[in-house]
């Protein structure tokens, strides 16, 4: 089952992305697909702050692999460069993601085989302007029930705005 939620703009994004948050536990693996600019590092960012990440989250693009300490240790990594899988940079990226964090992962086709199970997928669409159409993917009927009540959560919370 996939909750669906339309985003108006970065706010609603960020709201989604403390809300999957407080889904996750040391070791629980995130993964985003979506277009360049479509908001995913901007989701990454609430999710990270939620996780009590106080300083700067950015984007890890040329980067690959960016760590950062919080209450739960936070692993943001950006596969859009990576293609082959004996790629050196692949596997140094790879060592961010452990049972002691929690890991985000943009564009992670080619890294999916050297994952756990990812707790949640993310999908993000353009929806015109500012709007985002948000797919969310629970690996489990919990998390998927989850998932669905924090997209009901922020409908409500438009339709009383």
């Amino acid at each position: 089952m996939t909750a669906e939620f339309v985003s108006e703009g970065p706010d609603d994004t960020e709201h989604v992305g403390a809300g999957i948050a407080a889904l996750l536990a040391p070791g629980d693996v995130v993964v985003l697909r979506g277009d360049l600019g479509a908001g995913k590092t901007i989701l990454v960012r609430a999710a990270a702050r939620a996780l009590g990440v106080e300083g700067p989250v950015t984007s890890p693009t040329f980067a690959i692999a960016h760590a950062y300490a919080g209450r739960v240790p936070v692993a943001h990594l950006d596969a859009w460069r990576l293609g082959d899988p004996d790629d050196e940079e692949l596997g140094l990226a790879l060592e961010c993601v452990g049972p002691d964090c929690v890991a985000f992962v943009e564009w992670p086709d080619a890294v999916l085989h050297g994952l756990p199970e990812p707790r949640v997928r993310v999908d993000i669409a353009h929806g015109g302007g500012d709007r985002r159409v948000l797919r969310l993917d629970g690996a489990d009927p919990g998390t998927e029930a989850s998932l669905e009540a924090l997209c009901d959560d922020l409908r409500a919370r438009h339709r009383n705005a």
